[in-house]
């Protein structure tokens, strides 16, 4: 009898995405890690309006946290209500975060979240990426090229 197909690391319900991430750096390898919420912070994320834009990754102490990620208070929180832009732990392997450390450190790369969401298993995450920073030409290559595809791909509707 076939075994069943596996479905980790299926994407759900995609909560906040860092669109301009792959506009403003190079994405070199990406990665699924747990984030550590607390309180009414899961309540929040579910009303979908929570914020990466701003928010990077760091290493402290051998341990990863997302810093400056805005996730809204719940309203009907009331007291218990937790702080919208503390920074929170990030849920990886020593051995992930020995190598990404070594990255950032020697290669000068930068940890930026791409996207948060709940898998099919209803856990919060975060998929991180490993990204090197695009100068001022490198942008301007990168819309020409863009441009380029999307004038291609209407040229080629109209003909049929």
């Amino acid at each position: 009898m076939p075994r069943p197909s596996s479905t980790i690391g299926l994407k759900i319900k995609t909560v906040a995405e860092n669109r301009r991430a792959r506009y403003e750096f190079f994405i070199e390898d990406t990665l699924e890690a747990g984030l550590v919420l607390e309180g009414t912070e899961v309540k929040g994320l579910r009303s979908g309006q929570a914020s990466i834009a701003e928010a990077y990754a760091e290493l402290k102490d051998g341990q990863l946290w997302l810093v400056n990620a805005n996730i809204p208070e719940y309203k009907q929180g009331n007291r218990f209500n937790h702080e919208p832009k503390r920074p929170r732990k990030l849920l990886m392997h020593d051995r992930q975060i020995e190598k990404w450390h070594g990255a950032v450190t020697r290669q000068g790369m930068t940890l930026v979240p791409l996207s948060i969401y709940f898998n099919d298993r209803g856990r919060a995450k975060v998929e991180l990426a490993l990204a090197k920073g695009k100068k001022l030409h490198d942008k301007r290559e990168t819309e020409k090229t863009r441009d380029w595809k999307r004038e291609a791909a209407r040229v080629m509707r109209e003909r049929g």
